[in-house]
């Protein structure tokens, strides 16, 4: 008797969940492993936001609420928009979900119909196709080189629209790159947008806050406000407030498909827990320094690890804008042998050969729609990054 559904057949594991899992695996069997595939802070949440959590404990504030959240979050996100973005959404424009991925997976569930397509430029974060394609949808992916800073050409996405065309989804900034569009470098795409009026867009701000040097990412209805009518803006407290396994995620989207979300949500999960959105509401409305520290941290690191991994014979890495990840190539390790003997035909080879030989645990390029690079989250102790960059020095001179 088949147990899984036909809609299990279009979809596989997460696979940074599963090199993560490995990674832990190994850990637990005695292996000296560093982790860097999971996209976790490593900060703990900040204090005001935990003592909201249990004030609100301790207040019996543990009920059900509407599915969309209760008052106070939904006008603590209109408020974050507001100050952050510009942007003005009504309270039946906004709700809060159960992390930044069920705002995805609503979204797309309840819009594609069979055959729908969804733009997803690559390198990807590795859900959204997933997703797309239990939706019975059709992922189309539009290749952003490291030539044009892993970012999208207005005339790429131009390209890639078809009468089919239902969704495009940006990730700014983005995993796995850390590349980020200002408001400058959304402005070409916003005008591409502008000539499809039944493409929806949906916009992945979830790493929003974690940008270096001055950069200011920027989000599609800040920049083209007429836009606004077709576009979801989703974030989240999971990164900027390191607050992951709280499962916050919110988006401003227009009324009706707001209703949509719901009505999907509340045959699901319904509404988000209490707790958590006791939380969220602190973490948007109280003091905003943790961020700027978490991100002075990022910032030395980032600069530690592309500086390192741009000194391993074969690696080329680019400093990314944001988030917390670097993506370098390995163009001048492929055909080479490890000094474990093993042979380094592809990406995925690399990174195992590396986890394997040297204890170094990170993710191959073609879990998210690249092959030839590997991503490193560096959202981990410098001491942790600095030997595992040591490790990734070590493997690579050791390629033959």
């Amino acid at each position: 008797m088949k147990l899984a559904a036909e809609r299990m057949d279009r979809i596989k594991p997460s696979l940074t969940g599963a090199m993560t899992a490995r990674a832990r695996d190994l850990k637990a069997a005695g292996k000296d492993v560093i982790g860097l595939s999971s996209g976790e802070p490593d900060f703990d949440t900040p204090e005001n936001v935990k003592q909201a959590a249990i004030k609100a404990i301790l207040a019996g504030d543990t009920k059900y609420t509407n599915v969309d959240g209760t008052r106070a979050v939904k006008e603590a996100i209109r408020a974050k928009f507001k100050r952050d973005n510009g942007l003005d959404y009504a309270l039946d424009e906004v709700m809060i979900s159960t992390g930044g991925k069920q705002v995805i997976f609503n979204s797309l569930l309840a819009t594609i119909d069979p055959g729908d397509e969804a733009i997803i430029p690559t390198p990807c974060w590795v859900s959204y196709p997933e997703i797309v394609s239990l939706a019975e949808g059709k992922p189309v992916f539009v290749a952003c080189p490291q030539n044009n800073g892993f970012k999208l050409r207005a005339e790429d996405l131009e390209a890639a629209i078809t009468p089919k065309t239902k969704w495009f989804i940006l990730n700014n900034p983005c995993n796995p790159t850390g590349a980020a569009y200002s408001a400058e470098d959304l402005r070409p795409i916003c005008d591409v947008l502008l000539k499809h009026p039944d493409v929806w867009i949906f916009t992945d701000d979830i790493y929003e806050h974690l940008a270096y040097d001055g950069f200011k990412p920027a989000t599609i209805v800040q920049v083209e406000p007429r836009l606004k009518s077709r576009t979801v803006t989703m974030n989240g407290c999971s990164k900027g407030y390191a607050m992951t396994g709280w499962r916050v995620g919110f988006c401003g989207a227009p009324a009706p498909l707001i209703k949509l979300l719901m009505k999907l949500q509340s045959q699901s999960t319904s509404n988000v827990s209490t707790i958590s959105q006791a939380a969220t509401v602190e973490a948007l409305t109280g003091p905003q320094d943790s961020i700027g520290k978490m991100v002075a941290v990022y910032r030395e690191r980032r600069n530690l690890v592309a500086e390192m991994l741009n000194k391993a014979p074969g690696i080329s890495c680019h400093k990314p804008e944001g988030a917390f990840y670097v993506f370098p190539s390995i163009a001048g390790c492929i055909g080479k042998t490890s000094a474990g003997g093993r042979r380094i035909t592809t990406d995925e080879d690399f990174v195992n050969a590396l986890l394997e030989e040297n204890g170094v645990a990170a993710v191959h390029g073609g879990a998210f729609m690249m092959p030839g690079y590997f991503r490193i989250s560096y959202a981990t102790s410098t001491e942790a990054l600095r030997e595992a960059c040591t490790r990734i020095q070590k493997f690579c001179q050791g390629l033959r």
